[in-house]
């Protein structure tokens, strides 16, 4: 059927569960933001949006009411206006949220690809959440599109689908971030504590994507990660992903979503290599820590020197999520020669400000806490504070800080007695 006519079965009070990131149905959306006129209080669920979000602009708050799961570029002024929601949540937990229905859905806007010969299609880029949520709501509507590609692991039956809307159009992509000397510096520093054979977890941004620069005479190297993107695509055609060492699913790459460029959704379309999976299962900590040397990269705002990191707010303002940190941080912590890294630039605000604090900021939240920590790691270096009492903490996250905020921030350590 058409987008307009699939539509007509969203009702006013609704809860709309959206497709994540690259996976996110345009054509949906779109026909969905046009009822707005005919529509009240109409809940938007959604982790990042790569789409406009037109239904977050200012003027639709009547008619729609996004609650995000993962603050992005597109909604987060909604969200510090008031005129949209986050609820926190550890990405892994998500799809119970929908299942065990604390948040009960009423619809779900997908994407897929067209069905194979026994009638499954594959959900593409973007299993994550929306596998679950389709399975326990009322009506899943498709948007069907050959440009999807077609990877193996989750994938869903034409029957389970109610509304079938045929539309090929590009898949949203994500072009690769500016590498500069910053991130570079960061990301040796990083790729400095990846052993060969270690299985991997990268998030998203400049920072990872700059670790990878540095693994080109690594060996054996996995990937196990909520995502991945085109640099990983280089490294295996280079020969230094393999999966070959991975403790389990080996042989794999294993994720629950993508993001980036066509170069990567060429790389992974029809790959045997290539599994997306629930991120009930990627983000499984369990799950995670049966790899041996797994290694999980993560970025962050502010780090205290209690070790406690502040992953996603400034200030009392939302700017992201704690997404899959947490879950990776405490997988990697299980894992026999695991180690989770935190890495960071050494300041923010044109260099004003040190990332490096006695305390995090008022209203700030801790995404990954203090007992969980590991690495932490500047452009000045690496921190290993597991296993470390306050004093040693501070004293050698002080050491990563930047040179110009080292003395400040050791009178402040001192002030506070953890010197």
């Amino acid at each position: 059927m058409s987008a307009e006519t699939a539509l007509k079965q969203v009702k006013s009070g609704d809860r709309v569960v959206v497709g994540h990131a690259c996976g996110e149905p345009p054509t949906l959306v779109d026909a969905l933001v046009a009822r707005a006129p005919e529509l009240k209080g109409v809940e938007i669920v959604h982790m990042v949006a790569m789409g406009p979000a037109k239904y977050a602009q200012p003027g639709m708050e009547g008619s729609f009411r996004h609650n995000s799961l993962f603050v992005g570029a597109t909604t987060r002024k909604a969200i510090s206006e008031g005129r949209a929601l986050h609820t926190p949540c550890f990405f892994s937990e998500i799809p119970r949220l929908f299942s065990w229905r604390i948040l009960p859905v009423d619809v779900t806007l997908m994407q897929v690809t067209p069905p194979d010969a026994e009638g499954f299609c594959s959900l593409g880029v973007s299993v994550d959440y929306t596998l679950a949520s389709s399975r326990s709501d009322h009506v899943t509507i498709a948007q069907m599109n050959k440009f999807m590609p077609r990877t193996l692991g989750a994938k869903i039956h034409l029957n389970e689908i109610d509304c079938i809307v045929e539309k090929d159009e590009p898949i949203i992509e994500l072009k690769p971030p500016t590498i500069g000397d910053l991130e570079k510096a960061i990301g040796e520093n990083v790729a400095k504590l990846i052993e060969d054979g270690s299985t991997l977890q990268l998030g998203i941004g400049a920072i990872p994507d700059a670790v990878l620069l540095f693994l080109k005479e690594k060996k054996d190297l996995g990937i196990h990660s909520e995502m991945f993107s085109d640099g990983i695509v280089a490294l295996a055609e280079e020969g230094v992903v393999t999966n070959k060492k991975k403790t389990i699913n080996t042989g794999k790459f294993v994720a629950t979503f993508l993001m980036g460029t066509r170069r990567l959704y060429d790389f992974v379309d029809g790959n045997p290599d290539v599994e997306m999976h629930p991120v009930s299962y990627t983000n499984d900590p369990a799950v995670i820590g049966q790899h041996e040397k797994m290694v999980s990269i993560n970025s962050a705002l502010q780090v205290d020197f209690m070790g406690q990191v502040n992953a996603e707010m400034i200030g009392h303002n939302q700017f992201s999520g704690v997404g899959g940190q947490v879950d990776f941080v405490r997988g990697a912590s299980r894992s026999k020669g695991g180690k989770s890294i935190i890495a960071l630039p050494a300041t923010a605000a044109k260099g004003t400000v040190s990332r490096i604090a006695c305390e995090l900021d008022r209203g700030s939240a801790v995404s990954t806490s203090r007992n969980d920590v590991h690495f932490i790691v500047t452009e000045y270096g690496a921190a290993n504070l597991r296993g470390k009492s306050i004093h040693e903490r501070a004293k050698a996250l002080i050491a990563i800080a930047h040179p110009n905020f080292r003395e400040s921030l050791t009178a402040q350590a001192r002030a506070q007695g953890m010197l």
